[in-house]
């Protein structure tokens, strides 16, 4: 049973692609996507993978300092963590894990749900859209998390929206996003507990809150999508069957994932000897661990689903 939950916040850098695989729709190769809402999200186990090959990906140098020892006992953490996988584990730690293989792992994540999504703005370049549906998952998990989030769930109209700068996004009473025009009221409130809990001060010029339907209709219509192709290279032509499009969602978009921590499943009599045990060793492996910038989901040769991490406690 996970014990404590803290949230990490993923700063898309470069246009990320978490799939969900081929599509009979427009788009070939689509990006993951709430059942129920259509909002995009990237899947727990994509996100654990990606964070896990991050870590087994470290130097020996820094495993021994996030650890301290060895490299190996770094990797044992790792093991019971994220859950025991034999592929590429050496004889000696197989050896020391015999009796713990079987156990699950003490690190869990959610889904990572959209919390921003930027739309291009006539002024102001673009803006971080949401709505109110987002803010109101958004402030539950904060609680969960034991993090004070006392904004007001705001009411907006179709059609309209509630800015926390109107002198940097609006022109008179309005603010037009990719061709459509929104008439505003302004409400700093709401940014500032957002920056407050996340950090990222770029919000405070840029927030728009939108209907659920205005903003649905934005994460539906105005993801990234790319047409690629693979030439025949004694023809010099697109290969037959090889012209397909991928979707991405775009980079400034903000989403944000709890991290879920509980002691190391283990035989009690091997605790004592293991590197973590409590689930605040857990947490403290995670934080050390994690770098500030990582890559999540496919296209990583194309320098694709860069993100910027910032765990919150």
């Amino acid at each position: 049973m996970f014990k404590t939950a803290t949230p990490l916040f993923l700063e898309v850098l470069t246009p990320l692609h978490a799939g969900s695989g081929q599509d009979l729709g427009v788009v070939d190769l689509p990006i993951q996507r709430e059942r129920h809402t259509d909002f995009p999200k990237i899947e727990a186990s994509s996100l654990k993978g990606s964070i896990r090959e991050t870590f087994e990906e470290l130097s020996d140098t820094k495993k021994g300092e996030i650890i301290e020892g060895y490299a190996e006992d770094f990797d044992i953490a790792l093991h019971l963590a994220f859950g025991y996988d034999d592929a590429g584990v050496s004889d000696n730690i197989k050896t020391k894990f015999k009796d713990n293989s079987e156990f699950a792992g003490a690190l869990g994540f959610t889904d990572a749900r959209i919390l921003l999504f930027p739309v291009k703005s006539m002024k102001g370049v673009f803006a971080y859209t949401t709505c109110p549906s987002v803010l109101k998952k958004f402030k539950e998990e904060m609680v969960m998390c034991e993090l004070k989030c006392a904004f007001n769930i705001p009411k907006v109209e179709i059609g309209k929206a509630i800015v926390s700068n109107k002198g940097n996004v609006a022109i008179k009473d309005n603010i037009i996003l990719e061709e459509y025009s929104f008439t505003i009221t302004e409400d700093k409130s709401i940014a500032e507990q957002i920056i407050t809990i996340t950090g990222i001060d770029e919000i405070k010029d840029k927030l728009v809150i939108l209907h659920d339907d205005d903003f649905r209709d934005f994460v539906k219509l105005s993801t990234e999508v790319i047409t690629r192709t693979k030439i025949d290279n004694k023809t010099g032509t697109v290969e037959t069957g090889a012209l397909f499009t991928e979707e991405y969602l775009p980079a400034e978009s903000i989403m944000y994932s709890l991290v879920l921590f509980s002691p190391v499943f283990a035989k009690e009599e091997r605790k004592k000897d293991l590197p973590l045990n409590k689930e605040e060793d857990v947490k403290n492996f995670f934080k050390k661990s994690l770098p500030a910038v990582f890559q999540v989901g496919g296209n990583a040769t194309l320098g694709k689903g860069i993100v910027k991490s910032k765990f919150v406690e």
